[in-house]
């Protein structure tokens, strides 16, 4: 039974990760930076209330979300790319502002003393009851790895110009994902589960961020591709930079 529903987790991860990323770019080709920026806000807010289920994947413990906050990394690379690292720490804001807004209102919707016919509010406060301190480690730890990541991205392409796309993309994108591990599982885990449990949680929280990471790199090049096609693309004033 257990092999058979750890079959289904990894199976439904890769599924979920080829059709999040698939989605980026049709996001990106429909609508241009704009859908990325959408995009961004929508999958930290939801990425931070996945990040509450833990599920077991590849024979350890991992908490979701990591799928969708990967795809903030691929959308800031594609910003950088195409747009320049200006670009690329606005979309970063926004998501800060959106993720940020939105503990802050569901703080709110907490505080209201519920009906005698409700039904959502105790499964709402047990999701997001804990959302503050999730959001706080997921807030520094996503400020500082996104801007890292830009920085590095850039380094990495004044190094090699516009050759090797996948090298600054992977590269960039892994370090990053492992400072964001770190912060993100100290400021909101530690205590949580006990000291094996908060390991697992880290090591596969990594280890899955550097697969997708090197799942993106296809799509990163075709939405570069994209990009470069398209007339919605006007280059940053620091895209060569």
């Amino acid at each position: 039974m257990w092999d058979v529903l750890l079959s289904f987790n990894n199976l439904l991860w890769l599924v979920f990760a080829l059709v999040t990323l698939s989605l980026s770019v049709a996001l990106f080709r429909v609508f241009g930076r704009i859908g990325l920026y959408g995009l961004v806000v929508a999958a930290v807010i939801v990425a931070n209330i996945q990040v509450t289920k833990t599920v077991l994947l590849f024979g350890l413990t991992a908490t979701l979300g990591n799928v969708l906050y990967g795809t903030v990394f691929l959308s800031t690379d594609v910003l950088s790319e195409l747009y320049g690292k200006k670009e690329a720490r606005r979309c970063v804001w926004v998501g800060f502002a959106a993720m940020a807004l939105s503990v802050v209102w569901m703080q709110f919707a907490l505080w209201f003393v519920p009906g005698p016919e409700d039904f959502a509010h105790d499964a709402l406060a047990t999701i997001f009851g804990i959302m503050p301190r999730i959001a706080a480690g997921s807030l520094v730890a996503y400020l500082v790895s996104q801007h890292h990541d830009i920085a590095a991205f850039h380094f990495l392409r004044r190094r090699t110009g516009a050759r090797y796309l996948w090298i600054r993309n992977c590269v960039s994108t892994m370090v990053s994902q492992a400072i964001d591990s770190v912060l993100f599982c100290f400021i909101a885990l530690w205590g949580v589960f006990d000291a094996s449990t908060w390991l697992q949680i880290l090591g596969t929280t990594y280890v899955l961020k550097w697969l997708l990471a090197f799942l993106d790199t296809p799509f990163m090049y075709l939405a570069v591709k994209i990009g470069y096609r398209s007339p919605l693309v006007q280059g940053g004033d620091d895209v060569a930079m």
